[in-house]
């Protein structure tokens, strides 16, 4: 049986305070695209970092991941990065 490629996408967001709305404005539109997220930033002592990275585990091929993709990286301060695993 043929499984499914696995599509991973970072997101890189340079302020998490200013853009959070807008990124997840983007991510609940397109939350049946996403089976995993993990939102990562440094924290520590008294510092908590302004940027941040969320990484997805994506779902329903690639014509979704490059739409969302596309919408994410036309915000100012957002870059993505796809990564796509086929299984043979």
């Amino acid at each position: 049986m043929a499984q499914d490629s696995h599509i991973i996408m970072g997101i890189h967001v340079d302020d998490r305070i200013k853009k959070a709305s807008d990124i997840q404005e983007q991510l609940t539109a397109y939350g049946c695209n996403i089976k995993t997220r993990i939102g990562l930033h440094e924290v520590t002592g008294s510092f908590c970092a302004g940027y941040g990275l969320i990484l997805l585990e994506l779902v329903g091929g690639k014509k979704a991941a490059d739409e969302l993709a596309g919408k994410l990286n036309a915000l100012e301060g957002v870059e993505v990065k796809l990564m796509t695993f086929d299984h043979a």
